[in-house]
């Protein structure tokens, strides 16, 4: 068959068959030769600047320098580690003001649960002693008013102007209670809210105290220097 072509087309059909051959051997190759000359994009593999990651990825993470993704040249992947707990003072003090102890739960110092919640419990206690006598005292002391032949628990034992005397000490613990309870609640909420601030604060050696010559206007004189160093400052 391929003799008989080339017999009734003579030198045309040889052109013409090395014209095709030609073109399907540049079709063929061509996609590989694109390959070869275009640029590969490597905008994803531009490092950025740690500074920018870290503002973006927030506190508490630590973004350590971007790299690319191993078997992958076009992408590029980068890779965070968290830092230390940092709680929110603000999450703390609300916790700590709707149910007592919840924020120091949250900044983690669990010790300080049961201290707080003794506080209530020696609290609770003089609140409902104080409330007690102070009921007591002052229905035994109403009851004697005008009556010669009084009833109450207290006859033989205190007289009319003693009771009078012991309601109103009573009345004052009961507020003294009350007062003190008020305040430390406060100060659980107060102490919520610097623990978390304080969280990652470092108490440590780099914290110092010296004395060093300083410049005055008459000439030299000692001044004292103390050094603060927190861990983000590390």
């Amino acid at each position: 068959m391929v003799r008989l072509y080339f017999h009734l087309f003579g030198s045309a059909a040889r052109r013409y068959s090395i014209a095709i051959i030609i073109v399907i051997s540049s079709l063929g190759l061509h996609p590989y030769h694109c390959a070869a000359q275009a640029t590969p994009d490597t905008t994803l593999n531009n490092i950025v600047d740690d500074t920018l990651h870290e503002r973006k990825a927030g506190k508490g993470i630590q973004v350590i320098t971007p790299r690319a993704n191993p078997g992958d040249d076009t992408t590029s992947m980068i890779i965070v580690k968290k830092g230390p707990f940092q709680p929110n003072p603000k999450k703390a003090g609300l916790y700590s003001a709707l149910i007592p102890g919840l924020g120091q739960l949250y900044n983690r110092q669990y010790w300080k649960i049961p201290l707080v919640y003794a506080g209530i419990g020696v609290a609770g206690y003089y609140f409902v002693k104080n409330l007690t006598d102070y009921q007591s005292f002052r229905k035994a002391y109403i009851g004697r008013i005008g009556n010669p032949y009084p009833t109450d628990k207290y006859v033989g034992q205190y007289t009319i102007d003693q009771l009078n005397q012991y309601q109103n000490d009573a009345s004052k613990f009961l507020d003294l209670t009350v007062l003190f309870s008020t305040v430390g609640y406060a100060l659980e909420v107060m102490d919520a809210v610097v623990s978390a601030h304080l969280k990652n604060f470092d108490i440590s050696r780099d914290i110092s105290l010296h004395m060093k010559p300083v410049p005055v206007p008459n000439g030299l004189g000692l001044g004292l220097v103390m050094n603060l160093k927190s861990r983000h400052e590390r």
